[in-house]
């Protein structure tokens, strides 16, 4: 099976109240996926707001994998999992 990775820029926090935080999250998902795929799956990702996505766009793999890096060393990102958990 074939993948594509993704770089989406989503908005966390108090979206439209000027104290929010954007922060890139990569995913990856099957080659069958579109962009509009991706939409629906950041959307329903955890702490984000309504039409919280700024930016999709295509990485590739090495940009991916650093982007997870960056994600697992965000302090935001770590304090949002850890309240979901």
């Amino acid at each position: 099976m074939e993948w594509i990775y993704w770089k989406v820029v989503m908005r966390y926090g108090h979206v439209g109240r000027q104290k929010e935080v954007s922060v890139a999250r990569y995913l990856v998902t099957p080659s069958n996926m579109t962009i509009i795929d991706v939409l629906n799956i950041a959307e329903d990702m955890p702490g984000t707001k309504n039409r919280a996505t700024i930016s999709v766009c295509k990485v590739d793999l090495m940009e991916y994998l650093a982007g997870k890096r960056e994600e697992k060393e965000n302090l935001f990102l770590r304090q949002l999992i850890n309240k979901v958990q």
